[in-house]
């Protein structure tokens, strides 16, 4: 059983920077492909950014490109989510996610149902 625990978030002014970041309990932490997404009232989760198990696989939603910046710190087990140029569109609840993917990476990182381990969410409110 893999627990993920993210922190980091908070309210900040438009145009503002957030930094999030999830904690993985495994020593095996690139062995598993993550992502980050959110979730807005009576919607669906969706996708953000994602990494593969190897850190130069990236992808991310449209509505991030050039503003968010996902990474991950192996000798912490810690996939990070820099956001900057914040928008009141990005107020929602963010949740980190894992799959176990130690021979290839999922076929789309940004799809929810790719993942089956999932932190318990942090909220990020951008006030205009």
């Amino acid at each position: 059983q893999v627990h993920l625990v993210e922190s980091g978030g908070g309210s900040v002014q438009a145009g503002g920077s957030l930094t999030l970041s999830c904690g993985v309990s495994t020593d095996t932490f690139n062995s598993y492909c993550m992502g980050w997404f959110r979730q807005f009232p009576g919607k669906e989760r969706e996708g953000v950014a994602a990494s593969g198990r190897r850190s130069y696989k990236t992808s991310y939603a449209d509505f991030v490109k050039g503003r968010f910046t996902v990474s991950r710190d192996s000798a912490k087990n810690t996939l990070v989510l820099q956001m900057n140029s914040l928008e009141s569109e990005d107020t929602a609840m963010y949740y980190c996610a894992a799959v176990w993917c130690p021979w290839s990476d999922v076929p789309n990182l940004l799809s929810r149902e790719g993942y089956n381990y999932w932190g318990q969410g942090t909220q990020v409110t951008v006030s205009s």
